[in-house]
């Protein structure tokens, strides 16, 4: 597929995906043409690179992590290549669960701000999530 309809199936734009392919998290074929071939695999390659930059690691350590699944890292077995990196993604871990913690925080201090509202401010939009 080319980077368009990968776009659209990803639901990331064409310029995330050429930064991707810049710092190497992934390596599409090229057409003779030169237009860049996608396998149906990136798809899910892409979804998991999202995942870890949602989590707070940065391109580098993706590419790092990336390999440490089998598939080109689209897939969700773990290869035994990693232990190097077993401390660094211990790391990485601790800070996203405390991430969490702190967003768990916020939700209970947002939900008894709600919740301590007048009955009548608590059906307008912005206090269901809308």
């Amino acid at each position: 597929m080319r980077i368009g309809e990968l776009s659209r199936r990803a639901g990331v734009s064409v310029r995330a995906l050429r930064y991707y392919e810049e710092q190497g998290l992934l390596r599409p074929r090229r057409r003779p043409s030169g237009y860049r071939e996608f396998a149906d695999g990136d798809v899910a390659l892409v979804a998991r690179i999202q995942t870890l930059i949602s989590a707070g690691l940065n391109t580098q350590h993706i590419a790092e992590v990336l390999h440490c699944f089998d598939e080109g890292g689209a897939g969700s077995v773990p290869t035994p290549t990693c232990a190097e990196m077993v401390e660094e993604l211990a790391e990485a871990r601790a800070r996203m669960r405390n991430r969490i913690e702190d967003l768990s925080t916020s939700v209970e201090l947002l939900t008894a701000i709600i919740d301590a509202a007048p009955e009548e401010d608590q059906d307008s939009p912005a206090a269901i999530g809308v």
